[in-house]
């Protein structure tokens, strides 16, 4: 193989591989992760429902980064706010709301997770919908269970053998 022929293989394949690794960038207005899973999580056994929302770290994420997260309200009223410490070496992330009350089947709720960093600069922001192929109602509104044996909830399950799930009519249509 000749010295100029050599040359030209080598820049074909540097040529070649940087073309790759750039088409390997992800784009500045990503931000350090991407969403991977956004569902309503129905405990039926506490009687509790709640959004849960997963990200994936896709590049390094500060030291005293947090993540502040708005869950729309299915009861109306304000948003459900949570703020989250991120860890730096965590390569998921999973952001849960406080419990909620009237989750509508098919009906799309809004959330907005902001990532800022310890000057409370915005390094990320990202808006999302949930809905939930389930309704709330499916749900009893007293726990069947309480304690940390998981005793049956006497409110619900009554000494003469009744029980009473309980109603949650207060929620909007």
């Amino acid at each position: 193989m000749t010295m100029r022929r050599i040359m030209l293989t080598a820049i074909g394949a540097g040529a070649i591989a940087g073309l790759a690794l750039s088409g390997c960038q992800r784009k500045d207005d990503q931000g350090p992760t991407e969403l991977t899973g956004r569902i309503f999580v129905f405990n039926y056994r506490v009687a509790s429902a709640t959004y849960m929302i997963t990200l994936k770290k896709i590049a390094p994420i500060p030291d005293g980064t947090t993540a502040v997260a708005e869950f729309e309200n299915p009861a109306g009223g304000d948003p459900l706010v949570i703020h989250e410490k991120i860890y730096s070496f965590w390569d998921k992330i999973t952001l849960e709301s406080p419990d909620l009350r009237c989750v509508r089947k098919d009906r799309p709720y809004s959330v907005s997770i902001k990532l800022v960093d310890a000057s409370d600069k915005t390094l990320q922001t990202i808006k999302t919908e949930v809905k939930s192929d389930l309704d709330q109602t499916v749900l009893p509104t007293k726990p069947l269970v309480v304690g940390p044996a998981y005793t049956a909830n006497p409110d619900v399950f009554k000494g003469d053998g009744s029980t009473d799930y309980g109603k949650d009519a207060a929620c909007p249509a």
